[in-house]
């Protein structure tokens, strides 16, 4: 195997995070995603893809508020696990992060290990101002549901760690 670029993802390039995405989905570590929402939130995306052009990793950074973002859909081909696509990825959408002035990063996830190395630690029961709980529970995405720990979402999250990270 040999090197790998990142890079921001593409229309063309929703198959293959579909692709990348199931075998997650078989083993409830990610939940799916219908084609449509791929399609609607590409522009979130990055890709890790062979110098061939195969697509071996995709993560997406999504915007929750004026200083926060969620990563979400981090996930690396089977073979390629362990070789740093899985960092490179979530190295980029922290840099995509910064860009956008977001302060902290937002994840839930059963990989508490590979987040921690990452610096995220688990959030508890942290909460956020009172003014802006009321303003991210009029949103209708299920990330802000996971981040703000309510009950709705426990059914497709139960096991999972909500994480946080100070970039």
């Amino acid at each position: 195997m040999g090197s790998f670029q990142v890079r921001r993802a593409r229309t063309s390039d929703v198959r293959g995070i579909r692709e990348l995405m199931e075998p997650l989905v078989e083993e409830r570590i990610l939940l799916g995603k219908q084609p449509v929402t791929l399609f609607e939130a590409v522009q979130e995306f990055r890709v890790a893809e062979t110098g061939a052009g195969e697509l071996i990793g995709c993560g997406a950074l999504h915007v929750m508020w004026e200083d926060l973002g969620e990563v979400r859909t981090l996930a690396t081909a089977r073979e390629w696990r362990g070789r740093g696509v899985g960092h490179s990825l979530l190295e980029r959408l922290e840099t995509d992060a910064r860009q956008l002035g977001l302060s902290r990063l937002f994840c839930l996830t059963f990989e508490t290990g590979f987040f921690g190395r990452h610096g995220f630690v688990d959030m508890g029961t942290e909460t956020v101002d009172p003014v802006v709980y009321e303003e991210l529970l009029r949103s209708s995405d299920e990330g802000v549901a996971e981040f703000l720990d309510l009950a709705r979402v426990k059914p497709n999250t139960l096991g999972n760690t909500r994480m946080i990270k100070q970039l």
